[in-house]
């Protein structure tokens, strides 16, 4: 038997899991933009993907980790479009709020979905496979955030050990102000406001804080 028809069943098999996996993911992104998270049972995400229900939950346990499989790959496409506008910018704060802009657009399209997203990364089971990779989106997103600040940092001369560390922890800050923002619908907090102005103003808060951080730590 040659090599590849060993592999051949092999090969097969994967293609069928990767077939059934996109159409999962067509069927849940439509359904959910077409009829909100609470709106859609996973029978029907069944149903339009032409799949049984028992096997869609080999694929995804719950109708939150479906939601998490969907808004994921909105929050890398919004990682890659918010990197690449933000080497435009010369300004630190601005630079971080043009990393922001494309996460707030693609909350905004849909306000109850981008809720329940927010949830279910804080809250949904560890073992979960799209939680994580939704976690391990928001590591990458302050980790973009922290490498601009501490080169904006270097360039301008404040070269220290805790430059990086304490970039970090304006990174998880900044995240920390974002994820309130996403989740303001559900909460009615801040009536009235510009949320976008807010987030401006507290990114503008961070930013000088984390400089001013590190100029006492090197005086």
């Amino acid at each position: 038997m040659s090599a590849s028809s060993e592999f051949a069943p092999v090969g097969r098999r994967l293609r069928k899991v990767h077939d059934k996996q996109s159409r999962i993911f067509e069927a849940a992104a439509a359904l959910f933009a077409e009829h909100g998270f609470h709106g859609v049972t996973t029978q029907q995400i069944s149903d339009r993907a032409e799949i049984a229900a028992g096997t869609l939950f080999r694929y995804a346990a719950t109708k939150g980790e479906l939601l998490l499989m969907v808004y994921n790959e909105d929050f890398r496409a919004a990682l890659t479009d918010g990197a690449e506008s933000a080497r435009t910018e010369a300004d630190t704060a601005t630079a971080v709020i043009a990393m922001l802009r494309p996460l707030l657009e693609a909350g905004e399209r849909h306000p109850g979905n981008t809720v329940v997203y927010q949830r279910e990364l804080l809250f949904g089971s560890p073992a979960d496979r799209y939680r994580c990779e939704g976690l391990a989106l928001v590591d990458r997103l302050e980790t973009m955030i922290a490498e601009r600040l501490a080169a904006d940092a270097r360039a301008g001369g404040l070269e220290s050990e805790k430059v990086g560390e304490q970039a970090l922890l304006a990174g998880r800050s900044v995240f920390a102000a974002v994820h309130l923002l996403l989740a303001r619908p559900a909460t009615g907090a801040h009536p009235g406001h510009d949320a976008r102005a807010d987030l401006r103003a507290q990114v503008a808060q961070i930013v000088a804080g984390f400089f001013a951080t590190v100029e006492r730590k090197n005086e």
